[in-house]
């Protein structure tokens, strides 16, 4: 199993940059793909980013292509998620997501394949 528990959320004019964290437990950490979505009041959830298990391959929502960046540390059990250039579009609830243990990087935009899911933290931009 994998517990999850994001931080790093809060209210940031639009134009800002925070960094969301995300830390993991479980030993499948490192071995699978990990996600982050968000959820609007009113929306479904959606894909946001995605990193590899390994690291090495990264995948973004056109939305946030450029201004996002998804990182990792399997040293440290971490997923990170850099925001620069907030829009006030981005107000959301984040989430952090393991992938199934075996899914292949082709489903990494699928929520149905992500089996474990934190909190959430909440990022407010104001216009």
């Amino acid at each position: 199993q994998v517990q999850l528990v994001e931080s790093g959320g809060g209210l940031v004019q639009a134009g800002g940059s925070l960094r969301l964290s995300c830390a993991a437990s479980g030993r499948t950490f490192s071995s699978v793909n990990m996600g982050w979505f968000r959820q609007a009041p009113g929306k479904e959830r959606e894909f946001v980013a995605a990193v590899s298990w390994r690291g090495s391959s990264t995948d973004y929502a056109d939305s946030v292509k450029g201004r996002f960046t998804i990182s990792r540390d399997n040293a440290k059990n971490t997923v990170y998620l850099q925001m620069n250039s907030l829009k006030a579009e981005g107000t959301a609830g984040y989430y952090c997501a393991a992938n199934k243990f075996g899914s292949g990087w082709y489903r990494r935009g699928d929520i149905n394949e992500y089996d474990y899911w934190g909190k959430g933290t909440q990022v407010t931009v104001s216009a």
